[in-house]
This record gives C-alpha cells, sequence and structure tokens, in this order.
C-alpha cells in the first residue's frame, strides 16, 4: 500500500477504501476508523431507530421457515401470533402443536390473537381476496388446530378483527411484522424482523399495538 494511495484515501472524504483495507490502514496508523472516515462509519453502523430492524423481506415467504423455527424453539418468556389466520403457521412449521405444548410446559406463554370467522371484517376481506381458501376458512384451520391441542395452560386465543391490516409475531424480544397491502394475501405483503434495544423503539410501538388488541379480544373457547 503506497503512500500516496493512503493520502488520497484521507484527503478527499468521498474516497473509502473497503473494510479490509481500512482495518489495515487503521492497524498501521494506530488511528480508529469513525476518525479517518467518519461517514462511511455512519453509513455502515445503525444509529437510529432502524437498528432494532435485523432484516427486511418483500414478502412474507422470502422469509425462511428456519427463521420461524429459531424464533419459536428459542422463546422462552412470550410467543404471540397476532396474524389475522395463522393458518400458514400449520403448514410450515412440523410438529408445531407439540412444540407450543413444550413451551408452555416449561413456562412459556403462548398467545393467537385470529380474526373472528363469522364477522363483517372477515366477510369483506374475502371479497375483496376472492380465492377458494377463504379468510374464514383459514381462520377455522387455527381454531381447530388448537382445539386439537386441547386445553393446555399456558396456551390462550382470543379473537379481534382490528388487526385485519397488520400481522405481528412476538418471540421475547424479536418480532416479525407484516404489514397486509391492498388486495394481496398475506405471504405476498412485506415483513420486518425487528429485535428490542430499547424502549419506545419499533419493537416497543408494535408490542404496545399487540398488548391493546389482546385486552380488547373476545376470548375463544379452544
Amino acid at each position: 500500500m503506497s503512500t500516496k494511495t493512503v493520502e488520497r484515501w484521507l484527503s478527499d472524504p468521498r474516497r473509502v477504501p473497503h473494510p479490509g483495507t481500512r482495518l489495515d490502514v487503521v492497524e498501521a496508523l494506530g488511528v480508529e476508523a469513525e476518525v479517518l472516515w467518519p461517514r462511511a462509519i455512519r453509513n455502515a453502523v445503525k444509529t437510529g431507530p432502524e437498528r432494532e430492524i435485523v432484516n427486511a423481506y418483500p414478502y412474507r415467504n422470502a422469509c425462511p421457515t428456519s427463521v420461524w423455527s429459531r424464533l419459536i424453539d428459542s422463546a422462552e418468556k412470550e410467543i404471540t401470533f397476532a396474524g389475522y389466520t395463522n393458518y400458514f403457521l400449520w403448514q410450515e412449521q412440523s410438529r408445531l402443536p407439540d412444540r407450543l405444548k413444550a413451551k408452555a410446559s416449561a413456562g412459556c406463554t403462548v398467545r393467537f390473537l385470529v380474526g373472528d370467522p363469522n364477522s363483517d371484517v372477515t366477510r369483506r376481506r374475502e371479497e375483496i381476496e376472492d380465492v377458494p381458501l377463504t379468510v374464514g376458512t383459514r381462520i377455522r384451520i387455527t381454531l381447530d388446530a388448537l382445539q386439537r391441542m386441547g386445553a393446555v395452560p399456558g396456551v390462550e386465543a382470543r379473537f379481534s378483527d382490528d388487526h385485519i391490516a397488520l400481522s405481528v409475531f412476538q418471540f421475547d424480544d424479536e418480532m416479525l411484522v407484516t404489514p397486509h397491502l391492498s388486495s394481496l394475501l398475506g405471504h405476498e405483503s412485506p415483513m420486518l424482523h425487528l429485535r428490542r434495544l430499547g424502549d419506545d423503539g419499533l419493537y416497543d410501538r408494535f408490542a404496545g399495538h399487540v398488548a391493546a388488541l389482546w385486552e380488547r379480544g373476545r376470548h375463544v373457547d379452544a
């Protein structure tokens, strides 16, 4: 690495070497990288609310099922499935009932917040989607799966029609959020993976929303 090359990098803030080369320069000069290239470091390190965003997916089904599996299996305190139907979970996650029973037995609270299959909100959504596997049918698949699990202490379900446009899935301090777009199905809408890092961040805003829905929700006899 020539002296002239280093001088060009330091004299022009727009010229920034690759990360590996930056490390070599830092070690050679004994100066922190943020001193030499403050703009590059600010751009590379999340410092605002976006730092709670672990990943973003243009479609919900672009998120690997292994991510869902890890979040479910690693949760110790709370799992909340606040999707309007939660139908896809039973299709994509093997042995989900047994895994949730084991979680509840270990002291983890498992909650399902689903839409009312007989509500006007559900019927309007069915008209918008206009697909053979209706919203009400998908909800009933979840209700049937919960009923088959039997009465499990720590597992509870409630009805809510107020989250038709937003699905939130909580796993302790991590969360998957899907805002539903127009007439698209859930798997066609984008999704954010969040991790709680502080008070009143993105995670807490969505968590507060779900907590309010849960409090207003109507009990489901699973």
